[in-house]
């Protein structure tokens, strides 16, 4: 059952191309994390420097995206089953309160909701200059639901948008097109249509707009596939089976290179490239990894990425290899230290990176030497972005540490927001757009 919510008048124009502002992806323009924008704040808190705060019905962990004069977002309505037993923290701690550690909703660890009869997955709409609701769709999740992990829930994918239509895809296999006053497109599920979703921890892909084309990444483990629909109908233009038990977390990311585009994976045997066309492996290299959760940015024809899990490796590939690249394309590599879970950023020449347990690093783009590393107070599971001089280190306990770009550890400010953060910011306008467990926070004039 659907319904879509109209709850302001409001004016489209339809075909635009993205504009400069616009922050379409959990990454932004060119999944690179890195905004063009100046002018971006510094100084924030509850009573200060705020433009709006907006309410969700449900709760989720997905990125906000910034689509012309409207803000998205997905979340879930209602609970599902946590997989049973321990589920793993990013503080390696039994003290989690002293770091300030909580679950999906604010949740003490092992305090875990009783599943509902009924769930339903929301997309909202929120006017981008003032907060208000412009509409909001739902839809019945279907099907059997996977058990998640206690720390997210079936609405942590992203959505994305082309301008046009804004893109959601549910932990259930359900996938939908939106046009952008709220009317549904079309529709999909592909649990139903290809394969069951069934992965530990549940799925945490979003999807990949790629010229007229949707790529979706669904390597659950039973069944790995890469899928290309049509944006415009969702019918499939090619789907490109990986080997039964190939798990991934991440997010796919399409670069461009000297032999043409190439769309990224991070999985639990390696990195490969694949040619977004069709579908065919182009390069791959060989690693195993337990939990594949950050996905790659790119720069100038590299590759930058973090490989995820404890201590993560982290690396430089030459994009425009063919076949295994481990002695070819690997600019360099480090063999740990990198983040469990937030991606990294590359921003002038530096990579940025921050763990679960607040170790900040930055270091050399074109070599992988350490610049400088401190410890600070945090949780981070979002990813960093960059803009203006600025990096954003956004923790669960709702505070954005803002460094000076550059190779002197520095600084700016330390900015507190109230609630539990998982999601990575968006930036668009000269805002930072931060999405609490419940709430969208516009930060800036």
């Amino acid at each position: 059952m659907t319904r879509a919510i109209s709850t302001l008048a409001i004016t489209v124009s339809f075909g635009v191309a993205l504009g400069a502002a616009d922050w379409p992806a959990w990454r932004g323009q060119n999944d690179s994390g890195v905004s063009a924008e100046k002018n971006l704040p510094v100084s924030w808190s509850d009573a200060q420097n705020l433009a709006w705060e907006s309410p969700l019905r449900g709760l989720g962990i997905s990125t906000p995206i910034v689509s012309g004069d409207t803000v998205f977002v997905t979340s879930q309505d209602g609970a599902v089953s946590a997989r049973p037993g321990n589920h793993p923290t990013l503080v390696q701690s039994d003290e989690l309160e002293t770091f300030g550690e909580r679950t999906l909703g604010g949740r003490r660890q092992g305090d875990r909701p009783v599943a509902e009869a009924r769930v339903q997955f929301v997309v909202t709409a929120l006017d981008r200059g003032t907060g208000a609701r412009l509409w909001e769709y739902a839809i019945d999740a279907e099907g059997p639901l996977p058990e998640i992990h206690e720390k997210h829930n079936l609405a942590s994918p992203s959505p994305v948008s082309d301008g046009e239509r804004v893109y959601a895809w549910f932990g259930t296999g359900q996938l939908v097109a939106l046009d952008m006053t709220g009317k549904p497109v079309w529709r999909r599920n592909l649990a139903r249509d290809i394969a069951p979703v069934s992965i530990i921890w549940g799925p945490g892909s979003s999807p990949v707009v790629y010229k007229d084309s949707l790529i979706l990444q669904s390597y659950h483990g039973q069944t790995a596939y890469l899928l290309s629909v049509d944006a415009k109908t969702g019918k499939t233009k090619w789907k490109a089976d990986e080997k039964k038990g190939v798990t991934s977390y991440s997010t796919p990311v399409v670069v461009q290179s000297p032999t043409g585009p190439e769309l990224v994976v991070n999985s639990s045997i390696g990195v490969a490239g694949h040619d977004p066309d069709t579908g065919e492996r182009l390069w791959f290299y060989s690693e195993a990894n337990a939990f594949p959760v950050p996905a790659a940015v790119a720069s100038d024809g590299v590759i930058y990425l973090n490989r995820g899990y404890r201590s993560s490796p982290y690396m430089a590939i030459k994009a425009g290899g063919r076949g295994d690249i481990s002695s070819t394309h690997v600019l360099w590599r480090q063999a740990t230290s990198g983040p469990y879970v937030p991606s990294l950023v590359q921003y002038e020449g530096l990579i940025y990176m921050a763990t679960g347990q607040g170790i900040i690093s930055a270091v050399e783009a074109s070599t992988g030497e350490r610049v400088w590393q401190e410890r600070v107070p945090g949780v981070y599971m979002a990813s960093p972005v960059a803009g203006d001089g600025k990096i954003y280190f956004l923790s669960e306990t709702g505070e954005t540490l803002v460094l000076q770009a550059g190779r002197e550890h520095k600084i700016l400010a330390r900015n507190k927001l109230t609630g539990r953060f998982g999601a990575s910011p968006a930036i668009a306008g000269g805002r930072l757009y931060l999405r609490a467990d419940d709430r969208i926070v516009a930060v800036g004039e």
